[in-house]
This record gives C-alpha cells, sequence and structure tokens, in this order.
C-alpha cells in the first residue's frame, strides 16, 4: 500500500505530460507522476507571447506592443486587445481559454485514476484528491476571471458536451470547492516538500482572492468583504514571512518564504518553461547584461503604468528595465535601424494610420526587469513565478478592511508593511482604497493581477492614451467565448455583446 508521496523538487521533478489512464497509478512512482502532471500545469501560468497574463496585461494597462519598426510583434492580435476590440475569432484568447480547459480535463483525469486506485492509504488519498480539487477549482478561478460563463465538469468519465453555467454558478462551484478541501490540504506551508503544492496557505488565499472579487463576479451575492479578511487572517497566522523584496524573483527563488503557490521552472527543461528574458530584451541587450541568448524584443511596459511609480522606489528599477544598454567598453549600443539602444519609458506612434495605429522604434519601451537574468544566460530560465506571495494576502486585507468600514490604522500598518521594502522613507500615515490601489500596481506589476485590480477599481474601461483614446464598451469585461470552442460545442454560449 502507498503511504507518502514524494515532493517533487527542481532537483527530481518528473511528470508525464500523457497519461494513458490504463497504465499509470499502480505504484509510487506512478502515483507521484501522476500528481506531479496536475502541477506541471501551472507552467501555463507565466509571461509568454501567447499567455493569458500577457493578454491581461495588454488589455489593462501593463504592457504594450504596438509593434515594433521592421514589423516585427505585429500581429493583430496584440493590437485588438490593447484597444479593446477583439472578437471570438481574435486569437490573442485562444490560450486563455483552451489552457485552463485543457488543465481541468487532466485534473479530472488524474483524480479519477487515484480515486479507484485501491493501493493507497485513505488519509493520503483523501488528501490527494483535495490536492487535485484544488488545482482544478485554481483553474475555474482564471476562467471565472476571464470569461465568466464557462461550463463545469468534473467527471473524467462523462463524455456528453458540458453545458454553460452562469459566472455565479461557476463562483459559487469555485467557493464551495475551497471550502471542501481546504482543511484535507496539507498543512506544512512555507517549507521546501510543500513548495509549489496546493497547501492549506493556497486555499485560504485563492479564496481570499474570490472574496475580494465577489461584487464583480458574482454581484447578486454581494459583497464578502468580511470572508476575505478571515480568509487573509487564516494564512497570516501560518508559517510565511515577508522577504527581502528581490528574494522573490532571483533565479533561485524556491527559498522564498513569501511565496504561497508557484509554477516552478527549470533552466533548459522541457515543455513550457520561463521565456521572460526572450520575450521581452531587445535583441542586443544580452550584449549589455552578460547573457548568451537571441531575444525576440517584444514584452514592454505602458508607459502610463511606469509612470505611475516613484522613481525613488527600489520596485521602479527593480520592475522595468529603463535607460542606456552599454557594450562592455562602455559604448551605448546601437540598434539594427541605427538609433542608440536606449530603453525609454514613452512610446512614439510613427506613421500613424486612419485608425490611430503605428509603430514604434526598436528600443522604446521600459523591458521586464524583475525576474533576475542569471550572468550567462543561454536558454529559459530558472526563476520560479510565485503566483500568490504572502505581500499580496497583505494588501488584499487592507483592502477588504477599507471597503469594509474597518479600522483605517489597521489597513494602514498593513499596506506600509509592503511598501516599506520599496520606498521606506515615504510610508503612509493613513492609506486611502487609492493609495491601496496604487501600492498593488507597485508591489504586483507583472505578475497578472492589473486587469482584475482595474476591473473591481472601476478604471478598466477607461481611455488610455494613445493605444486606446476612448472608453470602451462594458462587454470587455469579460473575453469572447473563441469560436473554435463554440463550433466544437453547441452547448456553449457566447458572452453577452459579442
Amino acid at each position: 500500500m502507498i503511504t507518502s508521496i514524494h515532493s517533487c523538487t527542481k532537483l527530481d521533478e518528473k511528470v508525464f505530460s500523457q497519461v494513458p489512464v490504463s497504465e499509470f497509478g499502480k505504484d509510487q512512482e506512478q502515483v507521484n507522476a501522476l500528481v506531479g502532471s496536475i502541477y506541471s500545469t501551472l507552467k501555463l501560468h507565466g509571461i509568454d507571447w501567447d499567455t493569458y497574463i500577457t493578454m491581461d496585461g495588454l488589455s489593462a494597462d501593463m504592457v504594450a506592443i504596438p509593434g515594433f519598426k521592421g514589423g516585427d510583434w505585429s500581429e493583430p492580435m496584440y493590437k485588438e486587445t490593447m484597444r479593446h476590440t477583439w472578437n471570438a475569432s481574435s486569437s490573442g484568447f485562444n490560450e486563455a481559454y483552451f489552457g485552463p480547459s485543457s488543465n481541468i480535463a487532466l485534473c479530472n483525469q488524474i483524480f479519477h485514476q487515484i480515486n479507484i486506485n485501491q493501493g493507497i492509504a485513505p488519509a493520503l488519498k483523501d488528501q490527494i484528491l483535495a490536492e487535485i480539487r484544488g488545482v482544478r477549482a485554481f483553474w475555474y478561478y482564471i476562467l471565472c476571471d476571464h470569461y465568466g460563463n464557462v461550463p463545469i465538469v468534473t467527471d473524467f468519465l462523462n463524455k456528453d458536451q458540458p453545458a454553460t453555467k452562469s459566472r455565479a454558478e461557476v463562483f459559487n462551484f469555485i467557493v464551495k470547492e475551497l471550502n471542501e478541501v481546504k482543511d484535507k490540504l496539507r498543512r506544512d506551508v512555507a517549507t521546501q516538500a510543500s513548495y509549489g503544492k496546493m497547501t492549506r496557505g493556497t486555499a485560504y488565499t485563492l479564496l481570499a482572492k474570490m472574496y475580494l472579487n465577489a461584487q464583480v463576479w458574482n454581484p447578486a451575492g454581494g459583497a464578502k468583504w468580511s470572508e476575505c479578511i478571515a480568509a487573509c487572517d487564516s494564512v497570516l497566522q501560518m508559517s510565511y514571512q515577508l522577504e527581502n523584496w528581490k528574494t522573490n524573483f532571483v533565479p533561485n527563488n524556491h527559498i522564498s518564504r513569501e511565496a504561497i503557490f508557484s509554477a516552478v521552472f527549470k533552466a533548459s527543461g522541457s515543455g513550457r518553461q520561463n521565456m521572460i528574458a526572450f520575450n521581452t530584451l531587445h535583441y542586443f541587450d544580452p550584449i549589455a547584461l552578460g547573457l548568451d541568448l537571441a531575444p525576440w524584443n517584444g514584452v514592454a511596459a505602458h508607459p502610463d503604468y511606469v509612470k505611475s511609480f516613484d522613481s525613488t522606489d527600489l520596485r521602479y528599477r527593480g520592475s522595468f528595465l529603463i535607460g542606456a544598454m552599454r557594450s562592455p567598453t562602455g559604448q551605448i549600443l546601437i540598434t539594427p535601424h541605427g538609433r542608440p539602444l536606449i530603453h525609454t519609458v514613452d512610446m512614439v506612434l510613427n506613421e500613424v494610420g486612419p485608425d490611430g495605429w503605428g509603430w514604434i522604434n526598436q528600443e522604446e519601451g521600459a523591458r521586464i526587469n524583475k525576474w533576475e537574468f542569471e550572468p550567462g544566460l543561454s536558454n529559459t530560465m530558472e526563476n520560479d513565478f510565485h503566483i500568490f506571495r504572502l505581500a499580496d494576502v497583505y494588501l488584499m486585507k487592507a483592502e477588504a478592511l477599507l471597503r469594509n468600514g474597518g479600522p483605517v490604522a489597521d489597513a494602514t500598518t498593513l499596506v506600509n508593511a509592503i511598501r516599506v521594502r520599496g520606498l521606506p522613507t515615504k510610508l503612509y500615515s493613513l492609506v486611502t482604497l487609492g493609495d491601496l490601489y496604487n501600492e498593488r500596481r507597485f508591489e504586483l506589476a507583472w505578475e497578472g493581477f492589473t486587469r482584475q485590480d482595474m476591473i473591481r477599481f472601476g478604471k478598466f474601461l477607461s481611455p488610455r492614451t494613445p493605444f486606446k483614446p476612448y472608453t470602451s464598451d462594458p462587454k470587455y469585461l469579460l473575453y469572447a467565448i473563441p469560436q473554435a470552442a463554440l463550433d466544437a460545442n453547441n452547448k456553449l454560449v457566447q458572452n453577452p455583446g459579442y
């Protein structure tokens, strides 16, 4: 009988991308592989040319990819997303829908295989099944956030086409699942054994995130500020610790005791890995940074986002690569178009057409500098992506306190505990909701929350000059269900307005 599950570290991680139902789960190694495969799905949660974090940033004011001189990164999906003109046929959101949906299907398959396995000790089986349900709930959280109205599928053996459920039903399903599994999950948080796993801390953090967004995702159910505060308090009572801010983003950031839930990457590993350096750096940036790779010159920061920072905040330079890029002998590098390689915050559209769109020069735009580039980097990055961090829990509780009429002094203490790491000489005396919104931007840049936060604070549809100089239609608060999904399942219902 299998009585324990070995943890998967960066050194011994072994998962299988395709797991035959009839072949696996018969011994401990196979069970480890089955469970490991659900955690491998978390690698979708990162920054790449087509991931939902990148598209979210474009639809918000975090990321700008207007297309560069010479035609690079000029695919329509980036323009459509920045201008809020996407539709069901837009290719930019395929990964946001089909990726989580496939991961949910895998969770259902692994749940079934573990559930019918008679060789696993009952207590261990309960924990494993709770982990699988927790990861599945996370992927439903992603779909609830982006699409709202999606099918709820939990039975691996049922091959009928699933029908669309309302966003309220999806919201309530996620909350119910998390509440049912949270006390069955492992309690050893902030340890290397539990790193990257669905723990009690992860479940309570995800519950807090659901309650924080309850008025948007399930308005008929009312605000859940008190529930959000309680979930945050549960996490704050665990053994997580705020770290030196940069510790969360170094190549070996698995050591951070601030990490609550993480996508684990391995340099030069197989499958989807951390591609941030390839996606953001200019072709010649590696010369200045001492790297040995050929990047694609793509993902850059929206000027408005960068300008919202205090330039003396350590998180400003810690988040954005700005300024002159120099050769080892000190000369400013020159782009293939004969321009100095100076990453400016501003972006200037050239050859603007009737639709108000144009291109920018190759060097324009602040680049991602949050996850440290390891000297000599020649492939994908070792840095993990912390999906949830303790800092976010501090800020969620502070927001819930402010919105719930709680003690402003308590909210201020929470926010200052985060702010002090970047701007210790400019702490808040009494924090406001506006301060809280800004602090989330300073602390969580590039981490995938900007769209969600802008929607919750009523800012998502507002004009963003020069790329979207108008107020958007409210239908864009949700993404369109991809046409390919609608064609494959006639029981799906398109979101309103598309």
